[in-house]
């Protein structure tokens, strides 16, 4: 295990034992800027996001974004261990945040820190370490983008067992609320808003968008939570329903919605549009880059921020998303070597490419 990985074990140990759920990262943020003051690295911060160029910036170069998030959510029920107590067994190391997404983090700076004086990639790289992306917050990455110099491409950090997720479905919650007329249940009168609800949700259940992705498959919309009536000798004259919907990148968010207002009797509100669905050229020279390693896409389920990266952007990181919110949270001190190495040699690759006249941009 070389110097770089071993320094990347112990700052996601650091991070583990510092508290850093969502709007309260300010701990494992100083923790970031400690790390990388020590090795003459400068940085820049807003609010708990926290930023760095490599060495011999030169702005005739485009910019590429290594980016991943120190925020974590709060501890499952059923945890054995002490979540803030990073605990090493054997090659498996436990901790709140470890696999999601400290040990992509320290991972994409382990890659920063590796390529920070070099002069001769055809790109500048700018390390993020961001807060608020469990809740997609306002004041995470969103809140510095106007900062950043255009970005042209992205890597963000997540455990996706260093598989390259080339496509990501957006999310947008929708309340609705089904208009009746009240009356007395023992007559005929009123207008039952249920039953014209229950409409709806049949149509939701059974409607199929017509475009589909070849990544991402259908959009996916699921009524979730239902509520009406105030007693039972009552027609209720409304119901409110949540749909929660999951849209691939054929798709935006907005026209979904569109789509559901126009096929509904319910009055809609999407609670936002911002999370919409994100993707990147398959033919894109950071994707072929991969390829030509031997790595695998796919379309990835979960959201991550690259729904609030207004360009292209993969998804790649070490550790396994389906360890991500569980009790006893754990990486693999051998997934963080191996993702560090993999990291730099996609670095290495997309460079090579760029430097033979790749368009960077898409």
């Amino acid at each position: 295990m070389n110097r770089r990985t071993k320094e990347a074990i112990s700052l996601l140990q650091q991070l583990i034992a510092t508290p850093s759920f969502s709007r309260e990262e300010d701990g494992t943020a100083a923790l970031i800027e400690a790390f990388f003051r020590e090795r003459r690295v400068s940085t820049h911060r807003k609010g708990n996001n926290i930023w760095a160029f490599s060495r011999h910036r030169d702005e005739q170069k485009p910019y590429v974004l290594l980016n991943s998030h120190h925020d974590t959510v709060r501890p499952a029920q059923g945890w054995r261990r002490d979540p803030f107590t990073p605990t090493t067994e054997g090659d498996t190391l436990y901790g709140l945040g470890s696999n999601d997404a400290g040990g992509p983090l320290v991972s994409l700076i382990a890659a920063f820190l590796h390529f920070y004086e070099n002069r001769e990639l055809p790109f500048n790289l700018i390390l993020a370490a961001t807060a608020e992306e469990e809740i997609s917050g306002p004041n995470g990455i969103a809140s510095i983008q106007e900062e950043l110099p255009e970005i042209s491409v992205g890597i963000i950090g997540e455990p996706t067992q260093m598989q390259l997720a080339i496509a990501e479905r957006g999310l947008m919650v929708v309340d609705a609320v089904a208009r009746g007329k009240a009356g007395h249940a023992a007559r005929d009168e009123g207008v039952n808003a249920i039953y014209l609800a229950l409409q709806d949700i049949q149509w939701i259940r059974e409607y199929a968008f017509e475009k589909v992705s070849s990544t991402l498959g259908p959009v996916k919309a699921t009524v979730t939570q239902i509520e009406a009536g105030s007693q039972h000798n009552v027609v209720p004259d409304a119901c409110r329903y949540v749909i929660d919907v999951r849209t691939p990148e054929c798709y935006t968010n907005r026209e979904v919605f569109d789509i559901l207002q126009a096929n509904t009797v319910a009055e809609l509100t999407a609670r936002s549009f911002r999370l919409n669905p994100s993707g990147i050229p398959p033919d894109h020279p950071l994707v072929q880059a991969g390829l030509a390693l031997g790595l695998k896409t796919y379309g990835s389920p979960t959201l991550s921020d690259q729904a609030l990266c207004p360009f292209p952007t993969v998804k790649i990181g070490p550790g396994d998303s389906a360890r991500s919110h569980t009790a006893d949270e754990f990486i693999r001190l051998s997934e963080m070597e191996a993702g560090i190495k993999m990291y730099i040699q996609l670095i290495d690759a997309f460079a090579r490419r760029v430097a033979e006249g790749a368009a960077i941009g898409y």
